[in-house]
């Protein structure tokens, strides 16, 4: 047998396995496995390649994909294109914190359990929420982690109602959720591009709605009044939960500031690279009174028996290595360590540097916004935005993102099927879009899409 330069197993190891399990051919090995169903004749693989040539070749592959650093992204819709300071990357590198352990003992675990807290703190003072968790999967993940902690407070209820404004992938994620959890999934209508507030007082029950789901921005880029839908769900015993964009709340009113129970989110606006969608992580936070029925792992400020300061895993009893399958959560690691990328990310830039990103987020939104109604695009959006809006374009959303990758420019999101009409054209433009970019695609969006 041809020894593979990636295999580290020679002919010598692998006779010398099979003797000592009493085995003569490594075909015994498959017996179990039907005739039919086995692949019997020889396998017609390449020549192995060179460690040079294997990553030339992947390169290649690589290539073949067009990503953010070779043309403009107006592409958001829960991914976006935000610039990732240098110095990130370089901390983030780093042996203390790029690791797979989970910090069971805080006494060698300090330096990751403080910048936990830390990333802690962030949240709460952005989201204006008293307690946050250290992580959840992402966005998604924590809108629907958020009902079934609502739901969990209210046993009896069995509806959560959810703007038709969030994220269609979110909806779908609090269906799976609810299926196992026994509650029903209820979307409440829009109006233009917001939640319709009638339609959210005629289906709020206060026997069976457990919670209230909103974006803030929403998914079509506009603003929602949290302070007019958190007086309506508080005339019930429901929880209001607000997903929202982190970076946005750098301009934005705090969403615990306005009613809040909850607020959820994905953090990748801040350090985290698109890639392709994900992995990402995702935030929690919570009134105090919730803080017990919180997911995922809480680390907490406290003093050893000599008065020395330091950083614990605290409410422990919560999670999985100690109540197992009872436990609120399975959450691991890796979302710590996207959860320490933000906090780093948010630490580069400072209180003022966040809130200079979310203005030039909403300074290149509204310039993009008013270009493209003047080369003769209806704009969707009647309330205020952030730094997505949409557009209603009267050709295919499809044909026109391929003609518009062919001039160097990837578009936006097609949200025909969220907004409920078609060729609803979401845009996104973040910091990183200069005047010239978008001057040149609305030139050529104009080309392609009239």
């Amino acid at each position: 047998m041809v020894q593979r330069r990636y295999l580290p197993n020679t002919e010598q190891d692998r006779k010398d396995m099979l003797e000592s399990i009493g085995v003569n051919d490594i075909m015994e090995l498959f017996e179990t496995v039907p005739e039919d169903v086995r692949i019997n004749e020889k396998m017609d693989l390449p020549d192995q390649l060179s460690e040079y040539e294997l990553v030339k070749y992947f390169n290649e592959l690589a290539n073949k994909n067009t990503n953010s650093s070779q043309v403009p992204f107006f592409l958001g819709a829960g991914t976006y294109d935000h610039h990732i300071p240098n110095l990130v990357h370089h901390i983030t590198s780093r042996q203390e914190f790029l690791t797979a352990y989970v910090p069971y003992q805080p006494e060698v675990s300090q330096g990751e359990l403080q910048a936990m807290f830390e990333w802690q703190t962030m949240i709460c003072e952005l989201t204006g929420m008293e307690v946050t968790n250290s992580g959840m999967y992402d966005g998604f993940n924590a809108v629907a982690e958020a009902a079934n902690l609502a739901k969990g407070s209210n046993k009896k209820g069995t509806k959560v109602l959810v703007s038709g404004a969030v994220h269609p992938q979110a909806i779908e994620n609090l269906d799976t959720y609810g299926y196992t959890r026994d509650y029903e999934v209820e979307v409440i209508d829009t109006k233009a591009d917001v939640t319709d507030l009638d339609d959210l007082k005629s289906k709020l029950d206060p026997k069976e709605t457990v919670a209230v789901v909103v974006q803030y921005p929403n998914f079509f880029g506009s603003i929602e009044d949290i302070k007019a839908i958190a007086d309506l769900v508080h005339e019930t015993k429901a929880e209001l939960i607000v997903s929202s964009n982190p970076l946005a709340l750098g301009k934005l009113e705090a969403p615990g500031k306005l009613g809040a129970d909850m607020v959820v989110g994905d953090v990748q606006p801040f350090g985290i690279p698109m890639s392709v969608g994900g992995p990402h992580a995702g935030y929690l936070a919570v009134k105090k009174s919730l803080t017990r029925k919180l997911p995922s792992r809480i680390i907490g400020h406290t003093y050893d028996s000599d008065g020395e300061e330091g950083f614990v895993m605290a409410l422990s009893t919560r999670e999985q290595h100690i109540r197992r399958e009872k436990a609120t959560s399975n959450y691991s690691s890796n979302q710590a360590l996207f959860g320490l990328t933000s906090a780093i990310t948010m630490s580069v830039l400072g209180k003022e540097g966040i809130q200079e990103v979310a203005q030039r987020n909403i300074t290149n939104a509204h310039y993009l916004a008013k270009k493209v109604e003047e080369a003769g695009f209806e704009l969707v959006n009647e309330s205020p935005y952030f730094n997505e809006f949409s557009v209603k374009l009267n050709k295919d959303i499809a044909e026109v993102n391929s003609a518009l990758l062919e001039k160097g420019y990837v578009g936006g999101y097609d949200a025909s099927d969220a907004y409920g009409e078609e060729n609803i054209y979401l845009l996104c433009a973040t910091e990183k879009r200069t005047k010239e970019e978008m001057d040149e695609f609305v030139n050529a969006l104009a080309e392609v899409a009239k």
